[in-house]
């Protein structure tokens, strides 16, 4: 049997945990390595890639089922790019609609925040009082349902 990198040299290579690429062996995102006598994993130098790939498509914000989407269509004899064009589109149109929700979130906070400043500035809070913030979090009816934060 030819020399192969056992999976502490794949992790090190690759930037991940012996755990993680144990993950994506049992999530059959990797094929199953040779092994040796002993046991040991040995992978080749296109497992090495293909961990690479998955890390990349990891990073661009691919789940694990898009990405073994992604490895069939990249080793398949299929038209691959208008169906990873489609998925692109897919991510892209989600990533916009977190940045819409985060947009929001950023704004409400940024008042939520003025309207402490002001309270304390005004010295409204050094009674008893609660927090204007706290009072409006803790009002239901200031938020539709389903909305509420």
């Amino acid at each position: 049997m030819g020399r192969g990198l056992q999976i502490g040299r794949v992790a090190r290579e690759t930037g991940l945990t012996v755990d993680a690429i144990r993950f994506y062996e049992k999530q059959r995102l990797l094929r199953r390595p040779l092994r040796t006598e002993g046991g040991f994993r040995l992978f080749t130098p296109q497992d090495v890639q293909h961990i690479h790939f998955i890390r990349r498509a990891q990073q661009l914000g691919f789940s694990l089922n898009e990405i073994r989407e992604l490895l069939i269509l990249q080793t398949g004899d299929v038209a691959a790019c208008s169906h990873v064009r489609d998925l692109l589109k897919a991510k892209l149109s989600s990533v916009r609609e977190k940045l819409a929700e985060l947009q929001k979130l950023e704004n409400q906070l940024a008042a939520d925040l003025k309207k402490c400043e002001r309270a304390l500035r005004r010295g409204e809070t050094a009674t008893n009082e609660c927090c204007p913030v706290l009072d409006e979090i803790a009002d239901l009816d200031a938020f539709p349902a389903g909305r509420r934060r």
